[in-house]
């Protein structure tokens, strides 16, 4: 029963290590072994696709765990983060390139944002975490990601200030022209020179095209 057991363990604790190996390195073997053996005997996995162990260990760790003692303060943010990376790599969702024209004029048509995207705001700096960077307490901004897979199948990450996390967020919501969305956002932001709101979310949409975040302009 033990060899089994152990067999058991390694093959689950396989699938786990590939997802997230900053969290095992930060815990260190001991603490990560006990965690991986909790999620083995304390959660009831609803599928049967070894693929898809890491989004039961997320679901155990965030939803029936609870937060321990012994665990880093960042844990449940950084564990979030290396996920999303798998979640975006495996995605199946398709792409309309022949939608979209990406060299269509960004200043004056619809932006077409990545659909293979994830926005994501945490109290840690998650994507700066490892064995010399471990912060106990969170700094006084949170942190904004913007997580999407390249053209060339690559997982990418971009840090994101308050408004260029926004801008994001509206074309997340709905389909915008770029006129719509920069006066949205200098709407919101009550800026006393909406000129400068204009052109620096612009400028940001560029960046974000070059990026590959944004692919280019909808096709009338």
């Amino acid at each position: 029963m033990n060899v089994y057991n152990e067999l058991l363990y390694n093959n689950l604790e396989s699938f786990l290590l590939a997802c997230f190996p900053v969290l095992h390195q930060l815990l260190g073997a001991r603490k990560w072994g006990k965690l991986v053996r909790d999620f083995f005997a304390e959660h009831r996995c609803h599928t049967p696709f070894f693929r898809q162990i890491p989004d039961e260990f997320i679901q155990y760790v965030q939803s029936e765990r609870g937060v321990r003692e012994c665990d880093p303060p960042f844990m449940l943010e950084l564990a979030h983060y290396e996920w999303i990376e798998l979640v975006l790599s495996v995605s199946n969702k398709e792409t309309p390139l022949s939608q979209i024209d990406p060299d269509g004029d960004l200043a004056g048509g619809y932006p077409a944002l990545n659909p293979i995207l994830a926005l994501l705001q945490y109290q840690y700096p998650v994507h700066r975490i490892g064995p010399k960077f471990k912060p106990q307490t969170p700094p006084s901004e949170p942190t904004y990601l913007l997580v999407f897979r390249d053209q060339d199948f690559i997982v990418q990450f971009i840090e994101l200030n308050p408004v260029s996390a926004r801008l994001v967020a509206l074309l997340q919501s709905d389909k915008l022209s770029t006129g719509q969305l920069l006066e949205n956002v200098a709407q919101e932001l009550n800026h006393p020179d909406p000129q400068i709101v204009l052109q620096g979310g612009l400028d940001i949409l560029y960046k974000l095209r070059a990026a590959g975040a944004i692919l280019g302009s909808w096709r009338k």
